[in-house]
């Protein structure tokens, strides 16, 4: 089952202290709307957490009513960045997971 959200539906997102926050064009929610479909459900409250950080206060509310998520969903994968071990930037790779090349 696929969710489909048409990001039109909604208007201005509130914050909690009033000010609305900037949406992002059309084009940009429904693209991330459909990729937030494509995701498994930790990667979806990983990625929607990601986007809430940058758009800072009332980023939360907006997210949820975008991708169709519950708030309680974003602040987990919140809490599940901030769990990650560090990878260290030189190395994405485990090492020797193509030292035959």
């Amino acid at each position: 089952m696929q969710l489909i959200v048409i990001p039109k539906d909604y208007g201005p997102i509130e914050s909690h202290g009033g000010d609305p926050v900037q949406p992002y064009s059309a084009t940009v929610e429904q693209a991330m709307v459909t990729f937030f479909s494509s995701l498994r459900e930790k990667d979806q409250r990983r990625y929607a957490a990601v986007e809430a950080e940058k758009l800072g206060h009332g980023g939360i509310e907006y997210l949820s009513s975008l991708l169709g998520c519950d708030p309680k969903t974003i602040r987990q994968g919140q809490a599940d960045l901030k769990e990650l071990p560090p990878v260290p930037p030189e190395r994405c790779r485990k090492k020797g997971a193509d030292e035959n090349t």
